[in-house]
């Protein structure tokens, strides 16, 4: 697999067809999509979620499953009827549901796990890095655990300083995620700057104040801040190609990522 060309822009929890409309427009490059999230605010139903997997597609954007499920039988009936082009593991599943799901997913789905780092810069996930790996995972998620138990989505930002001391430990590539916004791109230069470091994963600074949805602005503004170092809001298009979303076979839509 080849190395991405630029900075990975992903926009968590749609919920409609707008958020995609919106992601798209505004030059993010997937979109996560909760499924097997309890009480999460966006989470989809198994219909809900095709619809917006078939809608991502066309729209350049790669759909991503984001879910707390750990049966790799279950996950990978999901893959096969939503045609999702990567699982996000986004709770604390242990490196053999990794392993079960890389040996049950139709090649070329990517896998996600997320490693949940508190306010302390403690990390649960640390001393199974190496297990992970092994097992499968093809790209890592660095979110923020909250002290009362949140994970997915807080709004809550990582000490960048305490991310560093964790980075080493990674073979795998990593997307940044936990509290980012257009502002705080300066505070994480020596994150972007690792050779691991593939892009963003973000859901409150995506959205509008005043609806909640993806706003257009919201997100080209992030795509200009974490892409070019400037965090000025602007409106962007979609690059075309833009080097990270790939055509996979039998139409499958992929993102490419050296291993």
């Amino acid at each position: 697999m080849r190395p991405l060309s630029q900075t990975l822009l992903k926009v968590c929890g749609a919920t409609a067809p707008q958020d995609i409309e919106a992601a798209a427009a505004a030059g993010a490059d997937c979109v996560g999509l909760w499924h097997g999230v309890p009480g999460g605010p966006s989470e989809l139903g198994l219909d809900g979620l095709a619809a917006l997997v078939a809608a991502a597609r066309p729209a350049g954007l790669l759909p991503v499953l984001v879910t707390f499920l750990a049966d790799a039988g279950e996950l990978a009936e999901i893959v096969r009827r939503t045609r999702v082009a990567w699982v996000q593991l986004h709770a604390y599943q242990p490196p053999a549901v990794v392993r079960a799901l890389r040996e049950a997913l139709p090649a070329g789905v990517g896998l996600v796990k997320v490693l949940h780092v508190d306010e302390a810069g403690g990390c649960v996930e640390r001393p199974l890095i190496g297990a992970y790996e092994r097992a499968g995972t093809d790209l890592f998620l660095l979110d923020t655990a909250t002290g009362d138990g949140r994970i997915g989505s807080t709004g809550s930002a990582l000490d960048p300083a305490r991310l560093t001391a964790l980075l080493p430990r990674l073979t795998r590539p990593f997307l940044l995620a936990g509290g980012l916004t257009a502002a705080n791109r300066p505070a994480y230069e020596e994150v972007v700057r690792h050779g691991g470091f593939r892009g963003i994963d973000v859901d409150t600074a995506a959205r509008e104040r005043a609806t909640g949805r993806f706003g257009v602005p919201e997100i080209a503004a992030l795509a200009r801040a974490w892409r070019t170092g400037t965090p000025h809001p602007t409106h962007t298009t979609h690059p075309a190609g833009a080097g990270a979303v790939a055509a996979g076979a039998g139409g499958h839509t992929r993102l490419e990522l050296s291993r």
